[in-house]
């Protein structure tokens, strides 16, 4: 029984067949960290101790309504795209080109609606997003070219595309009130106060609803403590959103919480349903897992590997259309630069593993909120003297990217690391 995995398939088996308490619990989830399987931990690690650090470096500015705000948006964007890779990463591919396909799906958006409806022009451009995957999709599935190979020749073909459309340094400006108030609009709030507490009530709903069906494997008491550690958080973040956090000479006042908030919730449960309560869900984790025994077992292992490309290429789109949204325009740019290297960032260092068959959209959204810290923090911090080493200018892009990338490498380090403990 000294095996770790041995003792992870127990406790594993466990849960569907013995009444626990709270302190059982505590010691199975000991035990599978002990046996490699960290999951989410790094990420939560991680944004309790970026928020310390910048919390402290500079108060005044990193912990202030107007600048918690500006977080969620500045994230938002960059957790849809990863997302969207997140489901090719479960398969144990890459897609390097989504950060143009929502560059692309934008560029339509903004480019339609100087002509078109906003419905039709949205339909277009979740069209395009999705023949962008499907192609993708296609010379992987069904061609066999590696998706290293053909998503880095995507780069140049959707960077192309996304010239031809907004052309060669030039700009699309983006008028439509329901677009821009994707990223930069707000619920009132009082309509703040009601998302929170239905959404509290169905989270604890779901809470009690699992822990019925677990026959009491799941005690009441973690079910209580899940609702409680929820419940605070979302009125403590809440509090803050709801006050004015516009400048004291602005023409108006900001009050509510972030649109994009509710939007990406709402994705990440229906995300989240789909792979764990369907399935497609089972047959994409089977696929990742062991592609072959997922074969033998009846599955169609092309289908499912071009389907999982079609829905990175449509959510890649709406994050496409949340980049449009944060700065009302679509240029050559859009997409571009750092965006892709974030999302596949926010999605390993959330606890997806790029070998395939293990993670979850929740591991995106962490990841997300760690990358998308990393940047906003030291922004605020700006130029600092160290002793014996002199003034840094953590605000340049120099310094932001050498973190990001360390805080990747950190992750995949951490990942390869558990899988060798767990074999």
């Amino acid at each position: 029984m000294s095996d770790p995995n041995a003792i992870h398939a127990l406790t594993d088996f466990a849960l569907d067949t013995v009444e626990k308490d709270f302190k059982s619990v505590v010691h199975d989830n000991v035990v599978r960290l002990k046996s490699g399987n960290l999951g989410s931990l790094p990420a939560i690690l991680a944004i309790i101790v970026l928020t310390g650090l910048f919390g402290w470096a500079n108060p005044n500015s990193f912990l202030s309504k107007i600048n918690l705000a500006n977080f969620l948006e500045q994230a938002s964007a960059v957790i849809v795209i990863a997302m969207a890779v997140s489901f090719v990463l479960l398969l144990g591919e890459i897609d390097l080109s989504a950060g143009f396909t929502a560059g692309v799906a934008a560029a339509v958006l903004a480019t339609r609606l100087e002509h078109w409806a906003l419905l039709p022009s949205i339909g277009m451009s979740a069209l395009v997003a999705i023949v962008l995957g499907a192609f993708t999709g296609f010379m992987v599935a069904k061609v066999g070219i590696p998706s290293f190979v053909v998503t880095l020749a995507n780069v140049l073909l959707f960077q192309g595309v996304l010239l031809l459309l907004v052309k060669d340094g030039g700009s699309v400006r983006i008028d439509d009130d329901v677009i821009k108030d994707l990223v930069g609009g707000n619920l009132s709030p009082s309509s703040s106060w009601i998302f929170v507490g239905v959404g509290l009530v169905l989270f604890a709903w779901s809470q009690v609803r699992k822990q019925r069906v677990s026959h009491r494997a799941i005690p009441m008491s973690l079910v209580v403590f899940k609702v409680v550690v929820a419940a605070i958080g979302s009125v403590l973040v809440t509090s803050l959103l709801v006050e004015n956090r516009a400048f004291p000479n602005a023409p108006a006042p900001i009050r509510g919480i972030p649109y994009v908030v509710p939007l990406v919730l709402m994705l990440l449960l229906l995300l989240t349903f789909v792979l764990n309560r369907t399935r497609y869900g089972r047959h994409l984790y089977a696929v990742g897992g062991n592609a072959e025994a997922a074969r033998r077992a009846g599955i169609n292992v092309p289908r499912i590997r071009l389907s999982a490309f079609v829905i990175c290429g449509l959510l890649a789109g709406i994050g496409g259309a949340f980049l449009a949204s944060r700065v009302n325009s679509v240029d050559p740019n859009t997409g571009a630069n750092d965006t892709l290297l974030l999302a596949v960032g926010s999605a390993v260092i959330g606890g997806t593993s790029l070998f395939g068959g293990q993670g979850r959209m929740l591991n995106a959204v962490l990841g997300g909120f760690v990358l998308a810290l990393i940047p906003n923090g030291l922004t605020l911090v700006g130029k600092k003297s160290l002793p014996g080493v002199g003034e840094i200018d953590f605000a340049s892009s120099g310094t932001k990217f050498i973190c990001a990338g360390l805080a990747l490498l950190l992750a995949s380090s951490v990942d390869a690391l558990s899988r060798k403990r767990s074999t």
